[in-house]
């Protein structure tokens, strides 16, 4: 069967490309691949002697429609390959080529090489060309030279071969070797058989050594092996989408190879001559191991399944190969002079390992066995020391022993050696997996005889300290005439006794090993599923999370959100509160500057200066004090502004404000990024530029004197050049008045500037301190508009801050919704996938043990 885990994503890909159709591993079956090759190899043939005839393209379309009808999906697809090889020439491309032939099992490769061969005749032009084409596809597909000449020889019948390569080529083309592969591979070979030459000489029949329990529970792994295959799929399916880790892989990679190498071990012991070779072609039903009477096999064989005939010498420098039969029969035996004269030196100085023996049409072989033949012990230490070390990996060992002089002191202590081994170096107490088998029952010709012989092995291997436990543990046969009655096709009481031996293995193997095997195949696969369904629950719950985190995120926005109001909110009050304190300071500092005001006027006053001294021009005299008077009052008031307001209570206020500001927006600034750390750069550079702000708008601020709010030094409002001019008025009106009320007689220049000064004075302050209600009024004023502009800063940068947490909401909206989709899809698949997996262990544990029931109950029936 064409082994469909080779079939990889490379075979897919090309069988798109030639056909032109997006095509999935389900698409890729068995009979479109084999198809697809026989397409390439036909096209092949037929182009490269670069001589297209019409005769050349009727003989390809010939070949290619035995294999569907008219009109159907088949006979589209074999045109649709047609036009995408030729087009791309793949039969040129070695590598991929190989590519798609790699899939391919040893009989199909056979059969492409007998339809090129067949394409090949379809004219004699170019026909040298044709034939090294084809021998170098030979070559590649890794098809025997020999086995190409016998379908060569089809078309040309004068040819005659070797009988056992014709019947090698016949054993490889066996319809019933392509059964459930589909119609193409049973016509295809059915043809080919019915051109081959001298097809009557394949074998001569017998009646085989039948194994139906063996053979039965075999197919029993092969369906677990079926079950392995499902899982794998499954695996690959849900690596695939990341589902599962790649590792799981691997590990059902692991079991299936496990699985499929599964197999029984049976080894054959015992002295030499004493006809385990003849046994194990008893076994086999067929000549295959070389036997006669002196000491025979002389290194190890391994006789197993093969999907052809072939045998393969390993040498003990680890190199390899492979070998024909007559080769074979010389490799695997001591020659005649090393066996007569047993010198022992001489048997240890092959280069060869062991001998693997590979044929398809062993009933035993085929039913899962692998038989191991061993070199004779006691013959020499190191050779008993190969044989033994092969019973460390097996599951069950015959001995056997000359029944007409049984269990020599030699043989009885290789038998307690035997246990011990195969107790895995115990020896307390018995082996359950040794067979005792007594050969040559034929030379021991009394009944009496037979009775003492029987009675002297069984009181050795089963007496007070037994070799053996278990029933049906020895057997007593004579292995040649039984042979003979196999290949002859007859029964008689060799034969039944051999039978009955036979049976006692098959028994052992399939309820006492095989019941353990299947036990713990069952188990690794159960634990493989639960791990595979227990990964993709977790994987869902990991989604089912994600799900939930962006409940959570959208949570700590909203959070935010109202964080960010509340630091707002926080902002405003503080600003309020340190307006208040502010104010305070103010007042007092206020209060103890104009305790000292008129004072410091007096002073002042001493330095006003007048161009006007005559008694007539007093008038005259009060206008240039007054200025005098205000701009003293002015340098006063600016020198406390200055000196307490400005440098000392606002900027010590404000630095207040704008320090807990920077806090509270850093704050907010910090509070984004962390919870949106991930955010596309959009958000984070929007954030960046109105964080930006904070230095620029809050870590300074100008300073704003009292005397410009009063508009007495600049005017910039028109409420203040009003207020001065009714200010200055009044000093004017109410100092002329008083003047005038004197009569002030004729003095000196300084007699008369006094009293004017000090009226001037006295006046003014009388005049500003009615105003300081003003003062105050302008005073708050000034600190509502330094402090508000800070406030009305921070209240943009938060306005923004929060725009951007709902952005990111209504982002993190969006994301939950199509999150949500997704989900809803993985979760379905996952779902899908597990309820696959809980059929196929269902399966497992019902099918297999009812199947294993059955047999068992036809086996003890």
């Amino acid at each position: 069967m064409m082994n469909t885990l080779l079939i990889g994503n490379q075979v897919v890909d090309l069988l798109s490309r030639i056909t032109g159709q997006k095509l999935t591993q389900r698409d890729a079956t068995r009979p479109v691949i084999f198809l697809a090759n026989l397409v390439t190899v036909l096209l092949g043939v037929m182009f490269v002697d670069g001589i297209v005839t019409d005769e050349k393209k009727q003989r390809l379309l010939a070949i290619l429609y035995r294999f569907s009808t008219p009109g159907s999906d088949v006979r589209r697809l074999t045109h649709l390959m047609i036009k995408g090889i030729k087009e791309d020439q793949l039969y040129l491309k070695v590598n991929e080529l190989l590519t798609l032939i790699n899939p391919l099992t040893q009989s199909e490769r056979l059969l492409l090489i007998g339809f090129g061969y067949e394409m090949s005749a379809a004219n004699s032009e170019g026909n040298s060309r044709k034939q090294q084409y084809l021998r170098l596809l030979a070559k590649y597909l890794d098809v025997k030279p020999q086995h190409s000449l016998v379908l060569a020889a089809a078309f040309k019948p004068e040819k005659h071969f070797d009988k056992a390569v014709l019947n090698e080529v016949y054993m490889l083309l066996e319809p019933e070797r392509f059964q459930g592969e589909g119609t193409v591979f049973i016509k295809g070979s059915g043809d080919k058989l019915r051109i081959m030459p001298v097809k009557t000489i394949i074998t001569e029949p017998h009646v085989p050594v039948s194994y139906e329990g063996l053979k039965k529970f075999h197919e029993l792994n092969k369906q677990l092996d079926n079950y392995c295959q499902q899982i794998f799929q499954i695996v690959q399916a849900c690596s695939e989408g990341n589902f599962v880790p790649k590792d799981l892989i691997d590990e059902v990679s692991m079991v299936l190879k496990n699985l499929q190498s599964q197999r029984f071990r049976l080894a054959v012991v015992g002295e030499f001559s004493q006809g385990k070779s003849t046994l194990i072609n008893a076994l086999l039903g067929e000549e295959i191991q070389p036997t006669r009477e002196i000491p025979c096999s002389g290194t190890v064989t391994v006789l197993k399944y093969g999907m052809q005939k072939r045998i393969v010498c390993r040498y003990k420098d680890g190199s390899e190969e492979e070998i024909e039969f007559d080769e074979y029969q010389q490799k695997a035996s001591i020659s005649e002079d090393t066996a007569i004269g047993c010198p022992s030196d001489k048997l240890l100085q092959s280069e060869i390992e062991e001998i693997i023996f590979e044929h398809p049409d062993l009933e035993l072989c085929s039913s899962g066995v692998e038989i191991i033949d061993s070199p004779g012990l006691n013959e020499h230490p190191e050779l008993t020391a190969v044989t033994q070390k092969l019973l460390q990996d097996i599951d069950a060992a015959i001995f056997l022993t000359n029944a007409s002089r049984s269990l020599t002191q030699g043989e009885r202590n290789l038998l307690h050696e035997l246990k011990i081994k195969l107790n895995h170096g115990k020896d307390d107490k018995p082996a359950n997996n040794l067979f005792i088998v007594g050969n040559f029952m034929d030379l021991v010709r009394t009944e009496k005889g037979r009775e003492q012989v029987k009675q002297r092995i069984y009181n050795f291997v089963e007496g007070d300290n037994p070799i053996i436990t278990g029933k049906n543990r020895v057997h007593f046969i004579s292995v040649q005439a039984a042979l003979d009655a196999i290949l002859n096709g007859y029964e008689d009481e060799y034969r039944k006794n051999f039978n009955s031996f036979t049976k006692s293995i098959e028994k052992f193997l399939m309820i006492e090993r095989g019941a353990l095997k299947l036990e713990r195949s069952v188990d690794e696969i159960n634990k493989l599923i639960q791990k595979v369904i227990s990964r993709l629950k977790k994987t869902d719950d990991t989604l089912k999370d994600n799900m939930q985190t962006y409940q959570t995120e959208k949570q700590k926005i909203l959070e935010q959100i109202g964080e960010a109001s509340g630091r707002d909110v926080k902002i405003c009050v503080l600003a309020v509160r340190i307006i208040e304190q502010a104010l305070e300071k103010a007042n007092t500092s206020w209060d103890e500057w104009y305790q000292g005001l008129s004072e410091r006027m007096i002073l002042r006053s001493d330095h006003w200066y007048s161009k006007h001294g005559s008694f007539w021009s007093k008038d005259k005299l009060i206008r240039e004090y007054i200025p005098c008077f205000m701009e003293d009052l002015i340098d006063e008031i600016n020198e406390w502004n200055k000196n307490q307001m400005n440098d000392i209570i606002l900027r010590d206020s404000l630095q207040i404000l704008n320090e807990s500001i920077q806090y509270e927006l850093s704050t907010i600034q910090a509070d984004f990024q962390q919870l949106y750390i991930k955010s596309d750069t959009s958000f984070n550079n929007r954030l960046d530029f109105f964080s930006g702000n904070i230095n620029s708008e809050f870590m300074g601020f100008s300073s704003v004197s009292i005397s410009n709010a009063l508009g007495v030094e600049t005017g910039l409002s028109p409420g203040g050049i009003s207020f001065i001019a009714a200010f200055i008025a009044a000093i004017i009106a109410k100092v002329t008045m008083i003047i005038n009320t004197f009569e002030l007689e004729e003095a000196d220049d300084d007699e008369l500037y006094n009293p004017i000064k000090i009226k001037v004075l006295e006046i003014g302050l009388e005049k500003f301190d009615q105003c300081i209600d003003k003062v105050y009024e302008k005073l708050y004023e000034n600190f509502d508009t330094a402090f508000d502009s800070q406030v009305e800063s921070a209240n943009r940068f938060i306005e923004q801050s929060i725009s951007l947490y709902e952005n990111l909401l209504e982002q993190q909206e969006k994301a939950e919704q199509e999150s949500i989709k997704k989900y809803n899809i993985s979760k379905a698949f996952i779902l899908q996938q597990c309820q696959q997996l809980e059929q196929v262990q269902n399966g497992i544990n019902t099918d297999i043990g009812l199947w294993y029931s059955e047999i068992i109950n036809k086996i003890n029936y």
